[in-house]
Parts: C-alpha cells; structure tokens; sequence
C-alpha cells in the first residue's frame, strides 16, 4: 500500500523509537519530529485507523507487524539511496542523508529493487547501518560503541550513532570512516576523552561524546539476517 511522506515520515520515527524504547509516547515522537502533541495525535489516529499500530492505554503505542514491513520499507529505500549518493554520485557521508530524506518517499517498488540490484546488495548504507533486503530483513551485528572498547586491542568502526553533520565533520578530520582500523593507547578518566590511534597516522584525541557515537567491532563477518 502507498502511503503518503508524512505517514512515512511518522512511520520511520516510530519504529526508531521503538527500537530503543519499545512503547512509544506521544511527546517522544512529537519531539523526535519537532512538532506539536497534537498533531501527532491526530497522525496516530489515522494510522490506527489504516491497522499500523498498536495502542496500549496510558502506557503508549508501537508499530504492528504492517506498520513494522511499512517502515522497513522506507528505511530500505533510504539507505538505499544514501549509498548511491556516496558510491556512485561520489557525495561525501554528511552531504546526503537531507537528500535521502527527499529520495525515500519514491514508491515505486521496482525502483528499489533494480538499485538495490545495480549496487550490488550492499549490506549497510555509508554510515554503517543496516540496509533492509527486499525481505524487510534487517542484519544484526555484534558491535559496541568505542568508549567502552578495551585499551591495546584493535578494532574497526563498523558505524556511526550521531550521524549529524558535526559528527561526520570531526570523525572525517580524523581520518575515521567506516571500516577504518583503530586501537585505543590511552583513556583519561578526568573527562572520558580516549587517545586513539589511527593506522600509519599520529595518534589523536577523541571526546567522550564522539566515543559514545562510533560504533566498532573486531574482524568476524555480520551475522545473520532477521
């Protein structure tokens, strides 16, 4: 079924909050949304009403199974797209995720599976998130965020929590992209920061706020699809 941008829009942020959160309350999505409560409501209305959701009284709301496939979709499309910007039209990671946001709302379903098909069935968009097969299954990957990795012992930065513009400036200053090799020579408990260094390169200093937002693991493969 098609939907319109704005219940994309609305379907997208549920399912990320929900993610993290399980039930979703109106205020959280008002503010993931940056808008008023009462629109919100009246949005959720009209999506209980077309059977996407789930309400539970006072505690607060979720995604059913077809709210869930209808996200998924629109998530698949934009990471999609993220990664044709990046691989083939050569954006850089921080220029393309307000152009992706414009891209996803295409409906076309065979579209996506032809670039999903010309791209080559890429796992995860440029930022290391996942990307949805044609299935809506998304992969799982064992990965933690940097501040918490071990001093001395090597890993990859597998993707990217805080993918504001700030946030891909700093880490492109210092030369970290996905798959870039890292080891941690030193944390200073005084503010979090971590010395880290970066293969062939002089070590450098990274804050606490941006290791909380790196995401790296070893050298196994992903796991599975789910």
């Amino acid at each position: 079924m098609k939907y319109s941008a704005s219940k994309e829009n609305y379907l997208k942020a549920i399912f990320h909050l929900q993610q993290e959160q399980g039930l979703v309350t109106t205020n959280a999505l008002a503010a993931a949304l940056r808008t008023r409560p009462a629109s919100v409501t009246d949005m959720l209305k009209k999506l209980k009403e077309q059977k996407l959701l789930i309400y539970e009284r006072y505690k607060g709301f979720k995604l059913n199974n077809e709210g869930r496939k209808a996200a998924v979709q629109v998530i698949r499309k934009h990471r999609l797209w993220e990664y044709f910007l990046v691989k083939k039209l050569q954006f850089g990671w921080e220029e393309v995720h307000e152009i992706a946001e414009e891209l996803e709302h295409i409906s076309s379903r065979a579209l996506i599976d032809r670039l999903d098909a010309f791209l080559g069935h890429p796992a995860t968009d440029p930022h290391g998130d996942p990307i949805p097969d044609s299935q809506g299954r998304l992969l799982v990957r064992r990965q933690v965020a940097l501040a918490d990795w071990p001093v001395n012992k090597a890993m990859q930065v597998s993707g990217i929590a805080s993918q504001t513009t700030e946030m891909l400036e700093v880490l492109q200053h210092n030369h970290i992209r996905l798959g870039t090799r890292l080891e941690i020579k030193k944390k200073f408990p005084f503010d979090d920061s971590l010395e880290v260094k970066v293969r062939n390169r002089p070590p450098v200093t990274l804050s606490a706020r941006v290791a909380k937002n790196v995401w790296v693991t070893d050298d196994e493969p992903p796991a599975e699809r789910r």
